[in-house]
């Protein structure tokens, strides 16, 4: 597995580095790596490597076009056509790529196979198996379903001190900002139009959490979710899940 960028920086942080320069850059990353013994870095697959490139340029084409349908409502005559323009090529390029990314899957028969898994699982979609498959395809670069969660940063932080502090629990969002992102509608129609996801808000409701709180932990429990059906092999089970 790989190290989060964040631990060399709190390393560097404890060491009162103050100049940041590639060759000390390079040095702290060596002195880290020889204190701290990091598993060693495991190289994902060649199909598993061209996804995440599919799945991060789609993002990058559809926040595009948000950025050019918000320009075309307050635009000038003199620009609307041309944004127009842009907007039609960006649907277009969008639809392509998504045929694409469905291409590749089903071209690889792994992929393929665990795709068929995660879309036993209510809640997800196409385009959130495809983002799925692209970070969490290798099950074998977690130990376990919570340091995939943490990978996304969707592990809960505890902020307490003594008797008088004690903040109230929120994600970490130390991961991949793209992955919470990507899983925030996932939950949100897991939580109100499935029958696990009613179940797992009802209970936590009925615990006192706030709404805000319960999303940020059914984004963490699809994760949940997802890496055991990607590493047992077997189907979305309701039984499990109180459904």
């Amino acid at each position: 597995m790989s190290v989060n960028p964040a631990q060399i920086k709190a390393y560097g942080a404890s060491r009162l580095t103050r100049t940041k320069t590639d060759q000390v850059d390079a040095r702290l990353i060596a002195d880290f790596c020889a204190e701290r013994q990091p598993a060693p870095w495991q190289a994902r697959s060649e199909a598993e490597v061209a996804l995440r490139a599919l799945v991060l340029r789609l993002e990058a084409l559809q926040t595009m076009r948000t950025q050019e349908s918000n320009r075309l409502d307050v635009s000038r005559d003199a620009v609307r056509q041309d944004i127009q323009q842009h907007i039609d090529w960006l649907d277009a390029s969008i639809k392509q790529l998504a045929q694409t990314i469905k291409d590749h899957i089903d071209r690889h028969p792994d992929l393929k196979q665990k795709r068929d898994l995660l879309d036993s699982i209510p809640g997800l979609g196409e385009r959130t198996i495809a983002t799925i498959l692209a970070f969490y395809a290798d099950t074998e670069r977690f130990a376990n379903s919570r340091q995939a969660a943490a990978f996304a940063g969707l592990d809960p932080r505890q902020y307490e001190s003594g008797s008088s502090v004690k903040g109230k629990p929120r994600l970490s969002k130390i991961g991949h900002a793209f992955l919470r992102k990507a899983l925030y509608m996932p939950a949100m129609v897991a939580l109100y139009k499935t029958a696990w996801g009613k179940r797992f808000k009802d209970r936590l409701t009925a615990a006192g959490k706030p709404p805000k709180l319960i999303i940020g932990a059914m984004m963490r429990k699809l994760v949940h979710v997802a890496f055991g059906v990607l590493k047992s092999g077997k189907p979305f089970d309701p039984a499990l899940h109180g459904a």
